[in-house]
Parts: C-alpha cells; sequence; structure tokens
C-alpha cells in the first residue's frame, strides 16, 4: 500500500485531465468570502469586539507545500510557533502558544469540529495536519485572547485557533502539484473538482497528498498519505455538506537533548537509528552494568566505559517513533429561519489509533537483548453534535449554540522483544504486535456537554456583545490493568463563563475594541497527562478538590483598515487561577508517574502590534511584534506547608518576551513572483527556577517562482536561509524545576525544495 500510492499519484500529476477547465487555486475560503474579494492576506477583524486576524489560503501559497497552516499563523503577532521540521508537522516536535498559554490551552476547530488540545498523545481529537491538506484550507481564524465563545472547546483558557476548508468549486477542474528537495523530500498532491450542470447541484472535490522526507540528521524517514473529500448540495434553501478524511502517519523520531548534550556532541547527534543497532546494543549493555538503567546486567564483558563522545544511555536510544491512523467524518447543514435567521447542526465521527514508540534500554527482552520497543498506545472513538441559532432582532443579534461529545479512549503502555542480539526484528515504522508485557492499561470515558448565548447590540457607532458560555465535562478512568496510575472519576463544571465586548468606530477607518473574558478549563483524560497522570494515592487526595484551571483576559485595543494599509494594536492584562503543573518525575523515557501540583496564580500583561502595507505594483510587507511578561505568582508547596519551589515572579517557561515578524512579497497573478520573510525570538526558559534557557535566534525563509499563467507556476523555496544552528522545541521532555534537562529538539538546518503546481 506504502508504494503503491505514491506511483499511482506520480501517474495522475503526469497525466493530469487537461480537459477540466481550469480550478482557482486561491481565494476559495468558505468562511470569509470578503476577504477572498478584497485580495486581502491578513485580515485584522474589523468590527469584532475581542483581538481576532484572519490568513486565507494566499497565505499558504507561497510557503513550502505540505506546511502546516498553524507553521503560517506565526506571523500572527502573539504566536509562537516551533517545530523541529520545516513544514511545521512533527508532532513530537511541534508547539504553539498564544500569550504565553501553551498548545493544552488553546482551542482547535476545523471546521466547527474540535480538535482537542493538540497534546502528541491527544486523548479528544488530532493534530490538524492528520485531518486536513494545506491545499484545501480556505483560511485560518486566530483569537488570541480567550476565542471565541462559539468554539467547541472546554481547554481555551488563552485563544483559539479555527481552521475553515474551501468550498468546491462551481467548475469541473483538477490541481496537481509535484514537489522535490533537500534530504530526498517528495511530495505529491492531486485535487479533482466535480460538480452538477444544475444551479445548486451536487459539488465537491476528492483528493490525496503524499509526503515523505528523510531525517535531516541521523537516519529515518517521516511519511504521510492524506485524503480529504468534501461534498456539498442545496436542497432548496438548505445546504447540506460532509466531510471525510483519512491520514496514515508514520514519522521516526528525533532524539531530544540537553543543553550539555548539544555542547558535547553536537547539533548533528541523534538516535542510534535502524543501521547501528550492534551499537544500541553495546550502549544497553554498558548501561546495565554501570547500574544506569536498573535493568540485570546481561553482557558484563562489554565492560562499564561508554564508547566515544557518550555519558549516559540516555544520550541515544536505538530507535523512536510516531505512528497515527485516523479517519474523521461530518455531515452538516445550514438552513434559514425565517427572513432574519440561520440554525447550523453538524455532527462527527472521529476514529484513531496510534503507537508512540522508543527503544527503551530501562527494559530487557526476554529473548536476552538489553533493550525493548516501548509503546505508548492509543485508541479512540468520538462522536459528537453542535449546533448554532442565530437571529437578528431589531437592532440585536442573538445567537445560542450547544454541543455534546461522548469519547471513549484507551490508553496502553506496552513492551515487545527485539528478536536477538544482532537482529532486531522489529521496524519503528509498523504497527506493533505480540508484546510480552502490558505495564498498564486503561479505558477512559469523556463525556462533554456545553452552551454559548451571546447577544451583539449594534448601537450605530458602537457594537456591545455580551454572552455566556458553559459546560460540564466528566472523566472515567477504569483500569484494565492498573499499574500505580489510578482509576476513579472526576468533574469539572461551571456554567457562567461570561464573555463581554465592545467595538467603538471612530470614524476615519478606525476603531477601539476591549472586553472581558472568563474562561475555565475542563480536565484531561489519559495517564500521560492531567489528574490522571498521578497515582492512586495521590488522585484520590485531589479528586475531591482539585479546582480546574480558569482565566481571566482584559483587552482593549486599536484597529485601522483601509484599502492600502490594515494596522492593529493591543494590550491585554491576564490573570490566571489554579494553574496545574505536571513535574516529571523522572527521564521521559521511564514513564514514571507525573507529580501534579496546583502552583497558584499566574500574571500576564501584554502588547501586540501588526501592520499589513499593501503597495502598488503587487508589492505588499507585514510585520507584527509581540511584548509579553508572564511570571508565576505563588511558589510551589506541597500539602505539609513544605517549600518545594521557590518560583514566585518567575517567568513561565517557553514564553519568550519578545517576538518579532517581518515579511516582504511581490505577488502579481503572473510572472516571477517572491517572498522572504525573517522570525525572531528572544530566549525562553525551560525550567520553573528560570536557570536554564534556550538563546534568542533569528530564522529567515524565502520564496521565488515564476507564473506562467495563474495556474501553472514553478517555485522554490529556501527554509533557514542562513543555516542557524539553533534550539526550536523546548519541552518535548517535560519541565522541571531546576537544572539541564533532555527536552530540546534543534531545528532543521537549510533546506531546499522545487514544486510545479498546475491547474486545469
Amino acid at each position: 500500500m506504502r508504494s503503491f500510492l505514491p506511483a499511482l499519484l506520480a501517474s495522475s500529476a503526469l497525466f493530469a485531465m487537461p480537459a477540466y477547465a481550469a480550478e482557482a487555486e486561491a481565494d476559495a475560503a468558505s468562511a470569509e468570502e470578503t476577504m477572498a474579494e478584497e485580495g486581502q492576506i491578513v485580515v485584522f477583524g474589523q468590527g469584532e469586539t475581542r483581538q481576532v486576524q484572519e490568513l486565507s489560503s494566499e497565505a499558504l501559497r507561497t510557503l513550502v507545500p505540505a506546511t502546516s497552516p498553524l507553521k503560517a499563523i506565526e506571523k500572527l503577532p502573539g504566536v509562537n510557533f516551533q517545530s523541529a521540521d520545516a513544514f511545521g508537522n512533527y508532532e513530537w516536535s511541534q508547539r504553539i502558544s498564544i500569550r504565553a498559554f501553551n498548545q493544552n490551552q488553546l482551542g482547535f476547530t476545523f471546521d466547527g469540529i474540535p480538535l482537542g488540545d493538540a497534546s502528541y498523545g491527544n486523548h479528544n481529537g488530532a493534530h490538524l495536519s492528520r485531518v486536513v491538506i494545506p491545499e484545501n484550507v480556505g483560511s485560518v481564524r486566530v483569537s488570541q485572547g480567550a476565542g471565541s465563545i462559539g468554539t467547541q472547546a472546554t481547554n481555551n483558557l488563552g485563544g483559539t485557533i479555527e481552521t475553515f476548508s474551501m468550498d468546491p468549486m462551481d467548475d469541473l477542474g483538477a490541481m496537481v502539484s509535484a514537489t522535490y528537495g533537500s534530504d530526498d523530500t517528495r511530495r505529491g498532491f492531486v485535487r479533482l473538482n466535480v460538480v452538477d450542470p444544475g444551479e445548486g447541484g451536487p459539488r465537491g472535490y476528492v483528493s490525496y497528498a503524499y509526503t515523505t522526507t528523510d531525517k535531516y540528521k541521523g537516519v529515518g524517514v517521516q511519511e504521510q498519505h492524506l485524503v480529504n473529500a468534501k461534498f456539498m448540495v442545496d436542497v432548496g434553501d438548505v445546504v447540506l455538506d460532509s466531510w471525510f478524511s483519512f491520514s496514515d502517519r508514520a514519522e521516526q523520531d528525533y532524539q531530544d537533548m540537553t543543553a550539555e548534550m548539544i555542547s558535547r556532541l553536537g547539533s548533528d547527534w541523534d538516535n542510534f537509528g535502524p543501521g547501528n543497532y550492534a551499537l544500541a546494543v553495546q550502549v544497553a549493555d554498558i548501561g546495565a552494568n554501570r547500574g544506569d538503567t536498573g535493568t540485570t546486567p546481561l553482557n558484563p564483558g562489554a565492560g562499564k566505559v561508554y564508547p566515544g563522545l557518550i555519558t549516559s544511555a540516555d544520550d541515544a536510544y536505538y530507535d523512536a517513533s510516531g505512528l497515527r491512523r485516523d479517519t474523521v467524518f461530518a455531515v452538516g447543514l445550514t438552513t434559514p429561519v425565517g427572513d432574519m435567521g440561520k440554525f447550523k447542526i453538524k455532527a462527527y465521527h472521529h476514529a484513531n489509533e496510534g503507537q508512540g514508540l522508543w527503544g527503551t534500554p530501562y527494559v530487557n527482552s526476554p529473548t536476552g537483548v538489553p533493550m525493548a520497543l516501548r509503546t505508548t498506545e492509543y485508541n479512540m472513538g468520538r462522536y459528537g453534535v453542535f449546533g448554532s441559532l442565530a437571529y437578528e432582532i431589531a437592532n440585536h443579534d442573538v445567537s445560542l449554540g450547544a454541543w455534546y461529545e461522548h469519547n471513549d479512549f484507551r490508553q496502553a503502555r506496552r513492551f515487545y522483544a527485539f528478536e536477538s542480539r544482532t537482529n532486531p526484528g522489529r521496524d519503528f515504522r509498523e504497527f506493533q504486535t505480540n508484546p510480552f508485557f502490558t505495564q498498564w492499561e486503561f479505558d477512559f470515558n469523556t463525556k462533554t456537554l456545553q452552551y454559548h448565548v451571546q447577544d451583539k447590540v449594534d448601537f450605530g457607532a458602537l457594537t456591545v456583545s455580551l454572552g455566556s458560555k458553559g459546560f460540564r465535562v466528566t472523566n472515567e478512568a477504569s483500569a484494565i490493568v492498573s499499574a500505580s496510575f489510578p482509576e476513579g472519576k472526576i468533574k469539572a463544571e461551571d456554567w457562567f463563563q461570561p464573555h463581554v465586548g465592545f467595538a467603538y468606530d471612530l470614524g476615519n477607518s478606525a476603531e477601539i475594541f476591549g472586553g472581558f473574558t472568563q474562561v475555565t478549563r475542563a480536565f484531561a483524560s489519559a495517564t500521560t497527562t492531567g489528574p490522571f497522570s498521578t497515582n492512586q494515592t495521590g488522585f484520590n487526595a485531589i479528586k475531591g478538590n482539585l479546582k480546574p484551571e480558569q482565566s481571566d483576559t482584559f483587552e482593549m485595543g486599536v484597529r485601522y483598515n483601509t484599502s492600502m494599509v490594515n494596522l492593529v494594536a493591543a494590550a491585554y492584562y491576564v490573570n490566571f487561577r489554579n494553574r496545574l503543573l505536571a513535574f516529571a518525575s523522572g527521564p521521559s523515557i521511564v514513564g514514571s508517574p507525573s507529580v501534579l501540583q496546583n502552583v497558584g496564580g499566574v500574571r500576564a500583561f501584554g502588547f501586540e502590534a501588526a501592520a499589513d502595507v499593501r503597495f502598488g505594483g503587487d508589492f505588499n510587507a507585514y510585520v507584527s511584534y509581540a511584548y509579553n511578561d508572564t511570571t508565576y505568582r505563588d511558589d510551589v508547596v506541597n500539602a505539609s506547608g513544605t517549600l518545594v519551589a521557590a518560583i514566585k515572579g518567575k517567568t513561565v517557561v517557553d514564553s519568550p518576551k519578545h517576538i518579532l515578524r517581518g515579511e516582504l512579497a511581490y505577488n502579481p497573478a503572473t510572472g516571477v513572483f517572491g517572498r522572504v520573510g525573517a522570525n525572531f525570538m528572544s530566549k525562553r526558559f525551560y525550567n520553573y527556577l528560570n536557570d536554564a534557557a534556550v538563546d534568542s535566534r533569528v530564522i529567515l525563509d524565502a520564496a521565488i517562482g515564476f507564473r506562467f499563467t495563474e495556474t501553472i507556476e514553478l517555485q522554490a523555496n529556501v527554509t533557514n536561509l542562513l543555516d542557524k544552528d539553533y534550539v526550536s522545541t523546548v519541552g518535548s521532555g517535560g519541565f522541571g524545576n531546576t537544572g539541564d534537562r533532555q527536552t530540546l529538539l534543534t531545528g532543521a538546518p537549510r533546506q531546499f525544495f522545487v514544486t510545479l503546481k498546475a491547474g486545469f
């Protein structure tokens, strides 16, 4: 299957049905037709009562094909995006935060379908890159504050990221592209658009993308197959729509590093990889002989001295990977209600199967190998329905909505034997079977019920928004194999989370806006995060009095929008209560229970500004700046009052104080086009006491190409233009109180890509 599909795609790209009419690529977003009409790439939320921006599909057009839409939004003020690969898709390394709220505290949706908390071992959704092909994205909307009141999310303490698919075109057509680049990167994409000749009849598209790239260091491949299909039909005034996606992803991982490892071993250091099995066995033997891994020595003759510059069994593992298969299906209905109302409803189902694989020296295989293949395994089946009713009454725009989801999630930790000391007998890019040991296995059931209601009142120049959101989320864990992790039930409930805001038109294309939002975050259902990641004693102690995290966000800003210039500036203050932090109690590969602690309050304040200037002659310039100061307001103490960590006044981990982005683009309909962008981020701390940090960095990227027609073009991209040696991701292995930790991932070196695109 893996070899057949790329061959099929290649043949489709070569013989691309030229009889089809031309299919336009850009400006197909169903979410914001006005954005397409104005030709804007970034929209600064004119008329909104909160800080919000929207990117059109055009923002993805000059980036490297396969680039995640989440990487595209890093240009927006307040957004901190990190990934160790050039595309922003590598999930183990992918991190995104907004105003110092990490991705677990942001809301993510696709066409309204909830995508959960974007964690690596996502217990209630899927990463965006496993749901939609970038070429099928119509727009991405980012709310930096607490986000849209109607978002299907119960964790959005710090904002929402809403992605919308493009609608089918009105004509028959096809779009194909092929990319080749550094590290044997190969990507193909094909989309077929079909329509019924009758007005309002069935219309839709089917598309497929295949991406494969060798790791830029070490040995391994990162590969994905992704299928999307969307269909729509009008039945009178009613519009029916459906969405289907299937993703099969296999990613071999890069090694997590410490700052000391980078200095000693170099930033090109990585796992041993499939080609160096003998060295991995030798290091595991030595680790056992030294007592470093706590395993029974199987080869005393290997000695106790690590080879070369290696000083620890954790310096490199044999191999690691992430495997994920996802199927998402949704069907929706939109209908008018009278002359002034609209009703929407959508039902969805998501099935997920996944394994995270690690070659661990901390467990021996029963075959006499001083390592075992350790997995964290995921199986998810969730379904839900959400809907809304909006109605205009006089100068009131009233909306109300609800969302229900039922989620069954199974998670397990298993160990699989290597075949022998000379042959691993295991492929880290395939799902594993026949474990010799299951350490723990749990069934989690999560039920979510959420509502929202809002009234936007138009007083002419002044618009006032008054609303509330509320939910009840129940989490229950049942042990199949319990080990040290807990089972039981916990609930988060908050039926009144107020959202108020205003926008005032100052005239002359300017307006001011501001608001207040209060949000509560539900608990997570997984052994790897949240209240179920501790032990049974710890869970019993906290389940009756553990308070969910809450945030109060105040913001105020000003916008200025003309056909040539868009400007926005905003200031905010956030009071964060009951912040829960899971302190790692050992190396990530060991899988020890975390220590969940309520660290009290966090205070954040900051300033954001952005400008988008459209010059004559198809030139465009964009710049954004964000300042953020987020600190812990309380020391961490245990139940007896003993000081655990003196973090009061310390800066929140992975929250740079300064982020500056800029780009210059030349983008005519035909002929030469190009873009150059720069990304500055100040230093980031990666422990709670702030005694370890990664340096600031500036990363440049560029694109140049030629459009032979509006639908045929050749494009070249270069990422990390200056070949900067830097740390991209912090926190891959969690955060500790103090000292260095194996939780850093280096960024990709300079890479080149060439793409041919054609529409028919």
